[in-house]
């Protein structure tokens, strides 16, 4: 998969390229990611990206010439790639926007930043507009490195075990329901006067099978009933 980020704060991603499985990925050509500064696209000498918003108000918006020019850019790169406009203003972000994305060969991600983006932009150029919650960020970087990895991770060979997919959080199961993961444990056998659950300890695979399914149901309905809702 091929995945471009557009930003005006391109450093930010340094250290998360270069980190775990991500780093890991890239090297062995699993993923390719690259940063593109916005900047680079505003005319000298003060390379200007932001301007007031018409109609008064506070804050700046990024003006649409330079972010234009950077999108069409970037797609004579990726001519297939769909344009995703990281904003709180779009549509949720879930783990199934995640597998319909991990399909995908290509990808652009835009990062705003104060305000936001000029809406003729995303008229013109963008294909989708992603949330990550129900809250205000500085900017799109910290969602597109969650967009990322959330992604990535889906796509083949890049978790180690494939196994590790199959009863995690969000999962679609047999029964139709989508719950949050079970409890895990490891060693020691017993932490600080708790102990595992003697079942995890039985070696009896449908005893645990069991249990897991009956934690992941008891701890969805307290933490999240929305999920057993909206089936």
């Amino acid at each position: 998969m091929k995945i471009e980020i557009l930003s005006i704060f391109p450093e930010i991603f340094v250290s998360f390229l270069n980190t775990s499985l991500i780093k890991k990925a890239c090297d062995g050509n699993m993923l390719t990611i690259t940063t593109t500064d916005i900047r680079s696209f505003a005319p000298p000498p003060h390379m200007k990206v932001d301007d007031e918003p018409y109609g008064g108000g506070a804050g700046m918006v990024l003006k649409p010439e330079p972010l234009f020019a950077a999108i069409m850019e970037a797609k004579k790169r990726l001519p297939t790639a769909k344009v995703v406009y990281l904003s709180p203003g779009g549509t949720r972000f879930t783990q199934e926007t995640a597998y319909t994305a991990s399909t995908w060969n290509e990808l652009i991600l835009i990062c705003g930043r104060y305000e936001g983006i000029d809406q003729r932009i995303i008229d013109l150029a963008v294909d989708a507009e992603w949330s990550i919650g129900d809250y205000v960020l500085m900017g799109g970087e910290v969602p597109a490195m969650v967009v990322i990895e959330a992604i990535t991770r889906l796509c083949t060979n890049v978790l180690g075990n494939k196994d590790s997919l199959a009863h995690e959080s969000f999962t679609l199961g047999t029964d139709g329901n989508c719950l949050l993961e079970a409890p895990q444990y490891t060693r020691p056998p017993e932490f600080n006067g708790r102990s595992v659950p003697e079942v995890l300890l039985s070696g009896d695979h449908s005893k645990i099978t069991a249990w897991r399914q009956q934690q992941a149901c008891e701890k969805t309905k307290r933490v999240r009933p929305d999920l057993l809702e909206e089936k």
